[in-house]
């Protein structure tokens, strides 16, 4: 490590319990959206939803990311009362059969639903925003001490394909979250994960980049989350659907935690912890 560089931190407080990232974890995504672009589940049918968290835990997710607003492009928004009430009772069903033994996740950009989520046992805060679409989703994060996942992003669903332009697209993501960091840790938030946004305002070409070069974040001393999974700038260059990309998903997750990534946030579980297993292998020989 260079000198001056200070470590990744590999640690994150979720309300008095320590989730350990000094070895790469999965978060599962649990879709409680009938408008996702990948495998939704119905929010009504609570029996379903802890099958699939069931099946998740099972397979050796250390996460569960519940969502009840579809964040695809194009996608519209809802109330905030609708996407609770998607997320209420799945939220409290999970949190009572796993919740001592796994960490929950809500996957939300509204203060009101965050704050509700903690109060039902929500550990985490994923932010597709950044903190730019609800300003008041930090104050809630600062209040209730819980980690944040801060992603890159421009604009929201239903336009952000407009907003895919960049002069210098490193540079300037780079620059939003040193900026968005400084401005956090200025409300007393200690645990951020960065995320670099993957499929959100940017083109299948941006995508790839980052990908490439994604190591470049770690210097900011953050756990990172890559979110690739079976995302457009996949599935459109193979001319594929979501359903037909899994092996290709899973050569790049590898080249994510080659790249430093701490949290692969994913649909397939097994295959993620499989390719940590044979990444950490290949990495010890």
């Amino acid at each position: 490590m260079s000198e001056g560089i200070r470590p990744v931190q590999t640690t994150l407080n979720c309300r008095g319990r320590l989730l350990d990232l000094k070895r790469p974890v999965v978060m599962a995504i649990i879709n409680l959206s009938p408008d996702s672009f990948y495998h939704s589940l119905d929010f009504k049918r609570t029996d379903e939803v802890l099958k699939h968290a069931e099946k998740a835990v099972k397979e050796g997710a250390a996460i569960l990311d519940l969502g009840g607003l579809s964040t695809r492009p194009g996608s519209r928004q809802i109330p905030v009362e609708e996407e609770w009430n998607r997320l209420e009772e799945p939220l409290r069903a999970i949190g009572r059969e796993y919740g001592a033994d796994i960490f929950i996740s809500v996957d939300t950009y509204r203060a009101e639903v965050a704050k509700r989520a903690i109060h039902c046992g929500a550990d985490v805060v994923n932010d597709i925003s950044g903190g730019l679409f609800d300003p008041l989703i930090w104050e809630v994060v600062s209040e209730e001490r819980v980690p944040y996942v801060l992603m890159h992003n421009k604009a929201k669903p239903e336009v952000m394909v407009r907003h895919a332009h960049y002069d210098d697209l490193m540079a300037e993501v780079y620059a939003f979250f040193t900026n968005r960091l400084h401005l956090l840790r200025e409300k007393g938030v200690k645990d951020i994960v960065i995320d670099p946004g993957f499929g959100f305002s940017k083109t299948i070409q941006h995508n790839f980049e980052l990908l490439k070069k994604v190591e470049t974040f770690l210097t900011l001393n953050c756990p990172m989350m890559v979110g690739i999974s079976r995302k457009t700038f996949m599935y459109k260059t193979l001319g594929a659907e979501p359903e037909d990309v899994l092996a290709v998903n899973t050569a790049l997750h590898f080249k994510a935690l080659e790249s430093g990534a701490s949290i692969l946030r994913v649909h397939d579980v097994k295959e993620a912890v499989q390719c940590i297993r044979i990444f950490e292998a290949y990495q010890n020989a």
